[in-house]
């Protein structure tokens, strides 16, 4: 995910996010009768940044762009490298640098995207000297330990349910990147750290930005009062050409740390890209009907990158999800060049639909346009990555019932359904999903620790196979 900064939308739109988003996402989540964590006269917030890689480092400078004293305090990775990328990028743009264009990928014709500037003043925001900046598989727990108020978690999703459970367990505040977790036995363990962090009084927001997104919130709310009639069905995709990243070479690497480095191509790691791409549009159908799926049936597989160097994940998925009133979402996300490419949900109702993007929305009933928002009004221009950090810095420094972990879990756990579904070819259950005891993560913190999964002697990773694979 890049780190997108948009137009600022009029002051209508700014109040409409701060009494919708806000009070959406955090209400009745944590009790109102605890005692603040953060007092109010203690004003100045310190950060650690835990994944240093672009989403990581996009975090951290929409966190540090936030109302009120705030420090970058910690930064640690896997890899020393990402590290020092993210101080430099991060100096350079809390002084308002511009950063280098980058470059478009090689024959396809996509304009060089920039990295946008930011306002801040760097000597007063970073304060992170070496002895604050930590490297290997155990670096969370160094930098969760440093003297920090709020953690923001963005390092590799398969790692997400421990490094929560540990942050939460000392007492901090977190920003964490969806998805939350890429198995059943990683979403237990979010639950878990989510209710104790409602028991402490800890604020927690989650990387789901269309919550925080005013278009979204509108088109919801109309969807709601009866706008397209009965809900009838949901469609739901994120189809697109090429994966977010690309391959590193093995070279000298263990295996662990090739994995950990290409963790994007590893479904211990990322949850293959139906978690940690598609969860978007999968959290807001979840959001649409104010719960989860009961069951779901599909299929997918790996059609065009099949070389060894994408790791075990699918190109491609297409899910059935049913829910408990019937309700069926239809759920395509792809990852193949030269097809049709798609990212967006729609709402059928008895009256009409509701098409969504994070450009725009708009309300069809009869076939005609009755209602419509677009980026120049308050969809594409609402910086909702820069929401969901107000909203949860907000809510420390204010002590505001604040706790996205639920809905963050379940828009997760639909995914790893959705994914259980393609991989077994089965119909498999929420109940029998969640409980089951599907794990396929790690949690070694020594280099030299086996690896959740082997190569063959070809360096060839075992792929799911429906209909032989088992997942429950």
């Amino acid at each position: 995910m890049n780190m997108q900064r948009f137009i600022t939308p009029g002051s209508s739109r700014r109040e409409f996010l701060k009494t919708s988003a806000v009070a959406v996402a955090g209400a009745g989540l944590a009790s109102a009768f605890a005692p603040p964590v953060h007092a109010a006269g203690s004003d100045t917030l310190k950060i650690a940044l835990i994944g240093c890689g672009n989403r990581g480092t996009g975090a951290l400078v929409q966190a540090l762009n936030t109302s009120g004293s705030v420090k970058l305090w910690a930064l640690a990775d896997t890899f020393s490298d990402r590290v020092e990328m993210c101080l430099e990028h991060v100096n350079r743009e809390l002084r308002g640098e511009q950063t280098e264009a980058r470059p478009a990928r090689k024959g396809k014709g996509k304009k060089a995207k920039t990295v946008p500037k930011a306002v801040a003043n760097v000597g007063d925001k970073v304060d992170v000297p070496k002895d604050r900046q930590f490297v290997g598989l155990d670096a969370y727990r160094k930098a969760i330990e440093s003297g920090v108020d709020v953690v923001l978690l963005a390092e590799s999703p398969g790692y997400r349910p421990q490094h929560f459970e540990y942050a939460i367990n000392a007492g901090k505040h977190v920003f964490m990147e969806k998805p939350v977790a890429t198995d059943p036995a990683g979403i237990r363990r979010v639950l878990a750290a989510a209710a104790e962090a409602k028991k402490k009084n800890l604020k927690v927001g989650v990387g789901l930005q269309r919550r925080h997104q005013p278009s979204y919130h509108e088109a919801i709310q109309k969807i709601r009062d009866g706008a397209i009639g009965d809900l009838v069905a949901l469609r739901a995709y994120w189809n697109g050409s090429h994966p977010a990243k690309q391959p590193f070479p093995r070279g000298d690497l263990s295996e662990l740390e090739f994995q950990v480095r290409n963790w994007y191509f590893f479904s211990w790691l990322s949850g293959d890209h139906i978690c940690e791409q598609h969860v978007h549009n999968l959290d807001v159908c979840n959001w649409i009907k104010d719960g989860h799926p009961t069951d779901a049936q599909g299929m997918g597989g790996r059609q065009v990158r099949t070389g060894k160097e994408y790791g075990n994940i699918f190109d491609h998925h297409a899910v059935e999800y049913t829910y408990a009133d019937g309700t069926k979402m239809f759920s395509q996300c792809r990852q193949i060049p030269g097809c049709a490419n798609k990212v967006a949900e729609s709402a059928h109702g008895t009256r009409g639909v509701m098409n969504l993007n994070a450009t725009q929305a708009e309300l069809l009933v009869g076939g005609k346009r009755t209602w419509h928002v677009s980026g120049g009004d308050q969809g594409y221009a609402n910086n909702a990555y820069q929401a969901e950090h107000d909203a949860l810095f907000d809510a420390i420094r204010n002590d505001k019932p604040y706790n996205e972990a639920e809905h963050g879990a379940h828009s997760t756990m639909t995914a790893i359904l959705g994914r259980m579904a393609t991989y077994s070819g089965q119909i498999v259950s929420w109940d029998a999903a969640i409980k089951s005891n599907h794990s396929m993560t790690t949690d070694a913190e020594k280099w030299d620790a086996k690896a959740p999964i082997q190569p063959d002697s070809d360096g060839r990773y075992a792929v799911a196979v429906p209909g032989v694979t088992k997942v429950v």
